[in-house]
């Protein structure tokens, strides 16, 4: 059986994001993805949600709880369509709590980044050096 061109099912989608299926039926519950139903009842996704996953997945591993990317996500979006129901200042402080957080992860990433740069550098030299010469 050949699915429609741009059209996956939940396992195709899981493979490509490597995303558990359950992870993704969550996310359609908490309205961050919404895929179409077959006429089978089967979900039915387009390759758009190959891209909105690994973003949800990213934020997620950023530490943002769904919550917060529940808001996010319209931002991600063109064109743009972004609501505010509830823009308390609560949610704004926490939002702004979450970008000093990044911040701080992004800043000890490069760090780490620089690091193991360094080190690998090193070895190369370190195994050009031992090598033996032919």
């Amino acid at each position: 059986m050949s699915r429609e061109v741009g059209h996956m099912r939940i396992g195709e989608l899981s493979e490509l994001t490597d995303t558990p299926r359950r992870s993704l039926r969550y996310y359609e519950e908490r309205g961050l993805i919404l895929p179409a139903r077959g006429q089978n009842g089967y979900r039915d996704y387009d390759e758009a949600t190959v891209d909105r996953v690994l973003q949800i997945r990213g934020l997620l591993d950023a530490g943002l709880p769904t919550r917060i990317i529940e808001q996010i996500l319209p931002c991600l979006d063109k064109p743009r369509s972004i609501h505010f129901p509830d823009a308390t200042p609560e949610m704004i402080a926490t939002l702004r709590g979450e970008i000093d957080r990044m911040d701080r992860r992004i800043r000890c990433l490069e760090q780490n980044r620089r690091a193991v740069a360094e080190y690998l550098e090193e070895v190369l030299v370190h195994e050009s050096r031992a090598a033996p010469a032919v």
